[in-house]
């Protein structure tokens, strides 16, 4: 993990299209100004990592899906 030291008003891009500025800090919060393009999706991790679970959960569920679809038409042509 890359560590920076930022203050109010500085920045620091990732790659050459995102721009990441420090807008400030009050106690333990920082806020932060993002400027992305508009095709790149940017998630709070929080929602992050429901969006995975639920991809997850869905492939597990279509895979299922499938192999009982297979059975039934296994059975179907006996």
């Amino acid at each position: 993990m890359l560590i920076l030291t930022r203050r109010p008003g500085e920045s620091l891009y990732v790659g050459e299209n995102i721009r990441i500025t420090i807008l400030g800090i009050q106690g333990k919060q920082v806020r932060v100004g993002l400027e992305a393009p508009t095709d790149t999706t940017v998630y709070r991790e929080e929602v992050y990592k429901r969006v995975e679970e639920e991809n997850r959960r869905a492939l597990i569920t279509s895979n299922e899906d499938v192999l009982v679809a297979a059975t039934l038409w296994n059975e179907a042509k006996r």
